[in-house]
């Protein structure tokens, strides 16, 4: 769905894995938050560790809502998922001028905006979750701004250094892998996460829930956040309707049980998937995650 992929070869999963120290995981599973238990897991083979579940096309090549090129506007399309319909869903208006929460921010790359991320929890607190999609090239220019708006990083440009995909969707863009982790740093002691808070990771919890939904849209100063229920479009893809998710918002995290104080829950998708996240800005797809995120993110913390 969203993606700014002309401003230069946006990021390939450098595997450059920077190990990160201490700490239990915090991954959430099935029996943490509701959703039921018994979800299939994908198939392929991980990135740098197993981990199978993603969504989305190739990464520098990607169109429609799931962030395409950062100058290629948002097309039509209906946004349905292999054999669902794009009845049934219930979205609020997304508004323009939302404050989202700080662990959201926008990927820049040659002064510009061109996907969204969410920050998640970690031992080292450097770790981001963002689509696939959005990291297929040099990453070396590429930076973190959360909590950006009207030109303000309130929490600082953060520098990524490392992006962590799955091997099934570095060798053939499958959809069902379209998810990827990223490693930050700032000069200083201060980890991302201790300025931000950072979601919890949400793994196996089904397809039905009421979501926060947060992306920044190509050519705007400002995050869209809307309201959603999600439904299952297909055996490893989930979609929430929600209006005005153009270009740019691909990676936004899908969290549910959002505290309205810290703007923190667990992250259970990640605009990417079907169409790169849909080929209209009214529909989103995320790939289900399963335990194939879950191995992805322990390879992210070694």
């Amino acid at each position: 769905m969203r993606v700014n992929v002309s401003r230069t070869a946006l990021i390939v999963c450098a595997a450059a894995a920077i190990v990160a120290t201490g700490g239990a995981n915090a991954v959430v599973d099935t029996a943490d938050v509701t959703g039921p238990a018994s979800q299939p897991s994908g198939t392929g083979t991980p990135a740098v560790s197993t981990g199978d579940d993603s969504r989305g096309t190739a990464a520098a090549t990607s169109t429609g809502n799931t962030g395409a090129s950062p100058s290629a506007p948002a097309t039509g399309g209906t946004g349905t998922s292999p054999g669902a319909s794009a009845t049934g869903d219930n979205g609020t208006s997304p508004s323009a001028s939302a404050t989202a929460s700080r662990t959201v921010g926008a990927l820049f790359s040659g002064g510009n905006h061109f996907c969204s991320a969410s920050v998640v929890h970690s031992p080292a607190g450097d770790l981001l979750l963002t689509a696939a999609h959005c990291v297929s090239g040099d990453i070396s220019g590429v930076t973190f701004k959360p909590g950006y708006h009207d030109g303000i990083a309130p929490y600082g440009t953060w520098q990524v250094t490392a992006a962590i995909t799955a091997d099934g969707w570095k060798s053939s863009s499958d959809q069902d892998l379209d998810f990827a982790f990223l490693k930050v740093a700032q000069p200083g002691s201060a980890s991302l996460e201790s300025l931000t808070g950072a979601n919890q990771l949400g793994t196996n919890q089904g397809f039905s829930h009421t979501i926060t939904l947060t992306g920044y849209p190509d050519g705007t100063e400002q995050p869209v956040v809307c309201t959603g229920t999600t439904t299952q479009s297909d055996a490893f893809q989930q979609r929430v309707a929600c209006p005005g998710f153009p270009d740019g918002t691909s990676g936004g995290p899908w969290v549910v049980n959002q505290d309205p104080n810290t703007g923190t829950g667990t992250v259970i998708g990640t605009i990417g998937g079907y169409q790169t996240g849909g080929a209209t800005p009214d529909v989103s797809y995320s790939a289900y995650f399963d335990d194939d995120i879950a191995q992805l993110y322990n390879s992210a913390i070694r």
